[in-house]
């Protein structure tokens, strides 16, 4: 019922009405959420609330160049961050969810053994929607996996258990120039139309696919910066890396843009 009301919520969002009724509904919408647009065009611009959610920067915004800065990949809200526990990790005020159950085939057997560290990254309906990748990397796979679309908003983390491994999701399993993996974990959530990757038209979410589907890739690789893809609505990204990898300096509950430095690369 929740991937229906979905993708009914994503097709109506699609729907361009006419221009007096679409800028109306813009404006409510941007008002209602208190977003700040000054990054973007007027809310009477865009097309439809899909165009609204998904907006792109006017332009490109600074970030540290330097090859061990590691930025943050979308603008939204900490909400835990930490090393796992019997690969158990956080996902808001001691509520715990399945780091071999979140990614899946993405691990090999050798990774299945070991404590990651954690950020979990909350994007509210008003975040831009956009994510781009935190440091040069390569990308080895993607797997695709069904799942519900629970609410990805605190108040659902607190009442179903282990809902990160239970919705639909996206998993980029990365290289650092270290040759440490990283993944990077794109939760579905509810009324999250789609989610969409640049690289891989194939990937497809919230389409009634039934199946598991693995991509893998050769000489796939990501500038830090590049945009990667987008959420057609707010949801949360997961980055999980082995340990030594990367330090993070970051807080619970601390505010972020894409581009903020949130670590450094070791």
């Amino acid at each position: 019922m929740r991937g229906l009301i979905s993708r009914i919520f994503g097709f109506v969002a699609a729907i361009r009405f006419p221009r007096f009724l679409q800028t109306f509904i813009n404006e409510k919408y941007v008002s209602g959420f208190k977003i700040d647009m000054s990054e973007f065009k007027q809310p009477r611009e865009y097309e439809s609330l899909t165009a609204l959610f998904t907006r792109e920067l006017q332009r490109p915004r600074d970030f540290d160049v330097s090859p061990q800065a590691f930025i943050s990949p979308s603008d939204g809200t900490c909400l835990e961050r930490g090393v796992s526990k019997e690969l158990k990790a956080i996902s808001v005020k001691g509520h715990e969810y399945g780091i071999a159950e979140l990614l899946g085939d993405s691990m090999d057997r050798s990774e299945r053994d070991a404590e990651l560290e954690y950020v979990n990254i909350y994007l509210s309906p008003r975040d831009y929607h956009r994510y781009h990748a935190p440091c040069d990397m390569r990308i080895l796979s993607a797997l695709y996996v069904p799942g519900e679309l629970y609410s990805v908003a605190v108040s659902a983390l607190l009442k179903v258990p282990n809902l990160y491994a239970k919705n639909e999701r996206v998993v980029l399993k990365c290289e650092l120039a270290s040759g440490k993996k990283m993944w990077l974990v794109f939760v579905g959530a509810l009324n999250v139309g789609k989610m969409k990757f640049d690289f891989d038209a194939r990937i497809q979410t919230n389409a009634c696919a039934g199946n598991v589907a693995l991509y893998e890739y050769e000489n796939l690789s990501a500038k830090k910066g590049e945009q990667l893809g987008m959420f057609e609505l707010g949801s949360t990204i997961l980055i999980l890396s082995e340990q030594g990898a990367v330090k993070f300096d970051l807080a619970a509950e601390q505010k972020l843009k894409y581009g903020d430095k949130i670590g450094t690369i070791n």
